[in-house]
């Protein structure tokens, strides 16, 4: 895909983490999404039945995230990418899910990973018919 929308540095409160202490109260945890998709359509047309709703996608990931109480940032990840790819049909998806302060003399820590359709080919293949 050559084209990507950009979320950048949606700060959310969630419970994560393995410690009983981080199992207490929210988190800050920032989330930066690349979605890959194509916008040529959208950009011909102006109009937003042709685009990725990016402001859905969002408001889906933010239920998400303050409704979830993961341990790892890992798993945070994944289910984000797992909303894009399954919930939007957005091809491919990086995800980048960082914690700030999580270690002592540093900004944060986070994961970054990427997906596409092939990685939840099982979640979408339809059931065989008898």
């Amino acid at each position: 895909m050559r084209d990507v929308i950009e979320i950048h540095d949606l700060l959310l409160r969630t419970i994560i983490g393995i410690h009983d202490w981080e199992r207490k109260d929210r988190q800050d945890v920032v989330i930066n999404l690349r979605l890959y998709t194509d916008t040529r359509r959208a950009g011909t047309t102006d109009d937003i039945r042709d685009a990725l709703n990016y402001r859905t996608i969002t408001k889906r990931i933010i239920e998400l995230v303050e409704g979830s109480r993961f341990y790892l940032v890992e798993k945070l990840a994944e289910e984000i990418a797992r909303v894009c790819i399954l919930e939007f049909g957005v091809p491919q998806v990086e995800v980048r899910v960082e914690k700030p302060g999580a270690l002592r003399f540093a900004r944060s820590v986070g994961v970054r990973i990427l997906r596409t359709r092939e990685d939840y080919h099982d979640e979408t293949s339809s059931p065989p018919t008898s």
